[in-house]
């Protein structure tokens, strides 16, 4: 049997299960389309929170960054995780209690204020866009490869899928849906992972192999990477070229986005009781943690062998590049996507991979004749592309491409869900159509699902960038913008609307205009994306931790001169942090 032909016999049985739980619980209220009725067990929305969480940024792109970054990598998985400590402690059982639908609902009845509800939705809409923009990408990226189609034709194939069991399944559907895709996803990141282990250093678990000594050879994986990267003239791979503040700044704002994400917090409204969130919590963090320790060692060996594959003798020309003619099947697959291109510079027909990292190199390189660094890897291949340059069996491979479209779909499927509720709940019913009724309510958000299907399509065919960057400006723009006024909505009496209004919109506003204007999205950018060009040093994967740091300040400074809210808002306030059963207790004294 053929890989394509496995490979669409793998996908199409996970698409099969995926459309068939849609179909038997399929959403017949308000209350499933949204929160799934709130009954869902706290192990099971563990597990689908981990697969709303674990999206194509985490399974397709984050493992490719860390291979190419190394040190800088390490951002992403400091943040992400950090940020579910601060979800669980801060949020999740305290928005549970309060027991609303969405984010923009929980907002709109805090604060009082009907503008603060419309401040709060933009805010989510612009969050929940540019991350699915991300997911759209990844969905777009396996299809094109692993099912040979063009691009387009792939997304178009993700779209129908996720049109069909988030559309018709709502919150219910899409629950248990996730739980399945976890499932496929997290086997399908390990097993190449034990795989390649296994391979390279004997050892089986991949969070062990990643310190491990290499067989017949003095060294660790991490030396023996470190020494194969600067002899090609890249910087060492446990180097970082981050400054520390960016690092913190980074890591912040992916912490505070985490825990601002709507698609996220509405998780733990499908739970029946306010322990229960916290529960669900410490389950979805379990079952993050078996792909999250493992993409390091991912990484690390998809540079090893990529670097084996390139240089098949020592660095002296002509033995240590490889004829193009003579280049592996992989690297002929990837070039018809476009994500993988070579350039021959100097026309001797081999491909020279190096880099400029290193002066001594660069100066080595231009004796042999060499004229720059003639390959392009995209960091989004290369956990997708790992089993083939390991040369694994071929389910295998089938099996990661079913793993990567379940990423990305369950994540997209979530966001989608998240903007649909948005629109039909906080817009319409709750804002400008209040007599709305419940039959009318769940066929908006049906529309509006669909209408943001076709955008999210479109945006993953036009990204700003990489995956995780894409994502990374997703969570930058929720920890400025919705993160602060969740915060301050439960530990602070003081905090009105005007200042949770004025606070959310300068941080979007701010950070929204930052990436603009170095990432360009949508058009050219304004200034070059470099350190030297950056606000303080900051990246624009990094600038939501300002944007944050403005929203409390304005928050704060405008809350200050304006009427504090009503005593009802503030004993609803009081009451919203006093644990269930508290006050019989008391009594009890």
């Amino acid at each position: 049997m053929t890989l394509q032909t496995l490979t669409y016999l793998v996908v199409g049985a996970s698409f099969a299960l995926y459309i068939a739980i849609a179909l038997r619980t399929r959403a017949a209220s308000t209350g499933d389309f949204y929160v799934a009725g709130g009954g869902v067990h706290p192990i099971a929305n563990g597990m689908a929170t981990a697969a709303d969480w674990m999206s194509a940024a985490s399974f397709i792109s984050m493992a490719g960054l860390i291979a190419f970054l190394g040190y800088d990598g390490s951002v992403y998985l400091m943040g992400w995780t950090g940020g579910y400590v601060l979800l669980a402690l801060l949020l999740a059982p305290y928005l549970r209690k309060f027991g609303k639908f969405t984010v923009p609902d929980f907002i709109g009845d805090r604060y009082d204020s009907s503008t603060a509800r419309l401040v709060a939705v933009l805010c989510l809409i612009f969050v929940s866009f540019t991350y699915v923009a991300g997911q759209m990408r990844g969905v777009g990226i396996v299809f094109s490869r692993f099912l040979e189609v063009d691009l387009g034709v792939g997304l178009v194939i993700g779209m129908a899928i996720v049109f069909f069991y988030a559309v018709l399944g709502g919150m219910k559907g899409i629950t248990y849906t996730q739980v399945a895709q976890y499932c496929v996803l997290i086997t399908a990141y390990t097993v190449p992972a034990v795989f390649i282990a296994l391979q390279v250093t004997g050892m089986p678990l991949p969070q062990l192999a990643f310190g491990a000594t290499l067989p017949g050879e003095s060294i660790t994986v991490l030396e023996k990477l470190d020494g194969v990267v600067t002899e090609l003239g890249f910087r060492a791979y446990t180097d970082g070229a981050k400054s520390t503040f960016d690092v913190f700044c980074v890591t912040a704002a992916l912490m505070a986005g985490t825990a601002g994400l709507p698609h996220v917090i509405v998780r733990f409204f499908t739970v029946p009781k306010v322990s229960d969130a916290r529960r669900s919590a410490f389950w979805a963090l379990a079952f993050i943690a078996v792909l999250y320790t493992t993409a390091p060692a991912v990484g690390a060996l998809a540079r090893l062998n990529l670097h084996a594959t390139l240089q098949p003798g020592p660095m002296t020309e002509p033995a240590g590049s490889l004829a193009y003619a003579e280049r592996p099947s992989w690297m002929r697959t990837w070039e018809a996507t476009g994500l993988l291109r070579f350039e021959d510079k100097n026309g001797d027909g081999r491909i020279q991979y190096y880099g400029d990292a290193n002066p001594a190199f660069a100066a080595q390189a231009e004796a042999y004749g060499w004229a720059g660094n003639e390959l392009t890897v995209d960091p989004d291949i290369l956990v997708l592309a790992n089993p083939e340059i390991a040369q694994l069996p071929d389910w295998v491979i089938a099996l990661i491409a079913a793993g990567g479209i379940a990423a990305a779909l369950s994540t997209a499927a979530g966001l989608l869900l998240v903007i649909s509720s948005a629109v039909s709940h906080d817009l319409l019913r709750r804002t400008f159509v209040p007599e709305l009724t419940d039959k009318q309510e769940l066929r908006a958000g049906r529309l509006a699902a669909a209408g943001a299907i076709l955008l999210a399509g479109y945006l993953g065919y036009n990204p700003p960038g990489f995956v995780a960057q894409v994502v990374a400006f997703a969570f930058g723009l929720a920890a400025a913008s919705l993160f602060p006024a969740l915060l301050l909505g439960i530990f602070s009496l003081r905090m009105n609307a005007a200042g949770a209004i004025s606070g959310m919109l300068t941080g979007l506003l701010f950070t929204l205009g930052y990436i603009v204007a170095f990432k360009g999205v949508f058009m050219a950018p304004l200034f070059p994306n470099t350190a030297e060009a950056w606000l303080l040093g900051i990246s624009p994967e990094g600038i939501g931790a300002l944007g944050m740091v403005l929203n409390f300040a304005v928050a704060f400074t405008v809350s200050a001169f304006t009427a504090p809210p009503s005593p009802a808002t503030q004993a609803l306030v009081e009451n919203l942090r006093i644990p269930r059963g508290a006050g019989d207790a008391k009594a009890h004294h």
